[in-house]
């Protein structure tokens, strides 16, 4: 029997173009070679600071016994990443950006080999432990702007938000799988193995950085000073959009981070075993939507992207707080780490989209105190209130807080509300800008005119949440 028409085409093609635009783009990693080279130095380093990160705290624990000298970690940590977070970032716009990677690295090594060393001696000591956290909290400081600085310098325009969903993937891949494989190296080898295999980490992502092309500072940089990063500073107060973004950040963490009494929360509902899956459930909540981030192409009003998955981290972690069952908390808590996620990629791809290069590392400084300092405070938060109201409450109660903290500053920063990345000034200056650098201005116009703009490449995402891995 013959048709009355063509044959209609096969679901089989649709299907796969959509399943494909779910996927990360793969796109700088096959354009840039200093991006593969930076992603590859970063993935090999990540697994070794998961090492020394299980590490640390458990010699402390066996040095002490006290949970009170394991805590002093996050206090001693605190203060080298304010100062030298600010200092790197005025340092990343006045030298090789380059170069200041490939320091930082070698630098980071020696501690991990100087912990090596004291691991060795018969009865180690307990002060360089907190000595050596201080000086690597420092040195993530200074090298972390570098590192998102240089991103924009080597990766197109429009694949920079598939550059930080594959930069993101990298480090919740190690999220998950590092500190797994630190708890059985551990138990296995010791903590020298782990320190040792740390230190040669950093060696090896020191060799590969070395292999990136130059990325030195504008000609008529200026020298770190704190008149620098109050430039920096005034420029992030001009623009609200920018200050929302640290600020909605801030109050997400600050009220609704409870990671610090997971042991307790596991305790509660009687499921002790349950505990290192409700550490995984966060990045894995997060790994979920990297790997499905082709739908972020579509997203062209971030701003509003960062308050809605704000406020879906503050309801997820408040509803964490009130259940019983531990399979249901556990899926909130995934939940919650995919609103982070969400946030992030509309965060980092609203940064790097918009913040002129010469003062990219100085807000990069900026940027590293929103969302580092902001979980430290946030353990002291959750901590206090654990003590004063239970800890169920004070894990909801927090959820509740970032809820009404996320929705004042949202009705109080309507530039944030309002941010496109299609119509933005500051969005469009930087298109321009690189497009004329890039030499293909004709391309970038057909792109916005498209409706596209920088939002063309299919995938976003943060750089490493994790301040510690490069």
């Amino acid at each position: 029997m013959t048709s009355d028409g063509p044959p209609s085409p096969s679901p089989a093609p649709a299907a796969r173009r959509r399943s494909a635009a779910l996927l990360p783009d793969l796109a700088p990693w096959h354009s840039s070679r200093d991006f593969r080279l930076l992603w590859c130095a970063g993935a090999i380093t990540v697994f070794g600071t998961f090492l020394t990160v299980v590490a640390l705290p458990l010699q402390l624990k066996q040095l002490t016994g006290s949970t009170l000298a394991v805590g002093a970690l996050g206090a001693v940590e605190l203060v080298p990443l304010v100062v030298f977070g600010l200092y790197g970032g005025a340092l990343a716009d006045f030298v090789d950006r380059r170069l200041l990677i490939i320091g930082s690295e070698l630098a980071l090594g020696l501690i991990s080999a100087l912990l090596l060393l004291n691991s060795l001696l018969p009865d180690p000591l307990v002060w360089p432990l907190y000595v050596a956290a201080a000086i690597s909290s420092a040195l993530t400081g200074i090298q972390r702007p570098a590192l998102d600085a240089i991103v924009p310098r080597i990766v197109r325009h429009d694949q920079l938000a598939a550059a930080a969903a594959l930069n993101s993937l990298r480090w919740q891949i190690g999220a998950i799988a590092g500190p797994a494989l630190a708890g059985g190296l551990l138990a296995l080898a010791g903590l020298r193995w782990a320190y040792a295999i740390d230190a040669v980490t950093y060696l090896l992502s020191a060799l590969l950085s070395r292999k990136l092309a130059p990325s030195p500072a504008a000609h008529d940089a200026e020298k770190p000073s704190l008149r620098g990063i109050a430039e920096g500073a005034r420029y992030a107060w001009s623009r609200k959009e920018l200050l929302g973004t640290y600020a909605v950040d801030v109050t997400a963490m600050l009220f609704a981070f409870p990671l610090a009494i997971f042991p307790f929360l596991a305790d509660e509902l009687d499921a002790p075993w349950s505990l290192g899956m409700m550490y995984a459930a966060l990045p894995a909540g997060a790994l979920v939507v990297s790997l499905t981030s082709g739908w972020t192409a579509r997203v062209h009003r971030q701003g509003r992207a960062i308050v809605l998955a704000a406020v879906g981290w503050g309801l997820a972690i408040a509803a964490a707080g009130q259940l019983r069952q531990v399979w249901l908390v556990l899926l909130l808590l995934a939940v919650a780490g995919a609103c982070d996620m969400i946030s992030g990629i509309f965060r980092s791809a609203l940064w790097n989209r918009t913040i002129p290069d010469e003062l990219r590392g100085r807000l990069a400084g900026i940027e590293l105190l929103s969302y580092a300092t902001g979980p430290q405070l946030g353990q002291v938060r959750v901590g206090g209130m654990a003590a004063l109201m239970g800890v169920r409450a004070s894990v909801s109660a927090g959820g509740l807080l970032c809820f009404a903290g996320v929705g004042l500053l949202a009705l109080g920063l309507p530039k944030l509300r309002a941010y496109d990345s299609r119509t933005d000034e500051h969005a469009r200056r930087m298109r321009e800008r690189r497009a004329a650098a890039e030499g293909s201005p004709a391309g970038d116009r057909a792109d916005d005119r498209a409706g596209s703009g920088d939002d063309a490449a299919p995938g976003a995402g943060t750089q490493d949440a994790d301040p510690a891995a490069v």
